[in-house]
């Protein structure tokens, strides 16, 4: 059964034709070729072939699963890896930015206070202001002598 079953089928049927032949030339007959069509297989054993083929197709698929999760895997890590090697290049990129920006907002305040130093003063206080009173309920409480309120005392804002 193993033969017709395995790659030994030809020389399976080679054989059945020699053999054939044998019985029936004293008839005039020749027989050109044999050829196994089906194989009928008693209950268990085809029971048995189908479990050992199921369980070979599963065993298969198993491997393709593991196999695409590993692959799954590795491209996401692949992404992962990028993903923060592109952040860590934004963030550098924005720091380098911003310290550009910090830089010439410096200098254009240091350039205006040298032209006008009452000014940058107010407008400091200004800010100041804005912070404090940034605030909904926001309590100040000041020396009449105070920095900070001498801009409410008058609009030059004259120490005295």
């Amino acid at each position: 059964m193993q033969e017709v079953i395995s790659g030994e089928r030809s020389q399976v049927m080679d054989t059945m034709t020699r053999l054939a032949n044998k019985k029936v030339a004293s008839l005039g007959i020749s027989i050109i070729d044999v050829r196994i069509k089906q194989i009928n297989l008693p209950a268990a054993v085809s029971q048995s072939v189908f479990q050992r083929m199921k369980a070979e197709r599963e065993r298969v698929a198993r491997e393709f699963r593991a196999r695409g999760k590993e692959t799954a895997e590795r491209i996401r890590a692949g992404a992962d890896r990028q993903r923060t090697i592109i952040l860590a290049d934004a963030k550098r990129d924005a720091a380098k930015i911003r310290g550009a920006g910090d830089a010439a907002a410096t200098e254009i305040y240091a350039k205006a206070y040298s032209k006008d130093t009452k000014f940058y003063s107010f407008d400091r206080s200004l800010q100041a202001y804005r912070r404090i009173f940034s605030g909904k309920d926001s309590t100040l409480v000041l020396q009449p002598n105070s920095e900070l309120f001498r801009y409410f005392q008058s609009t030059a804002g004259a120490k005295r």
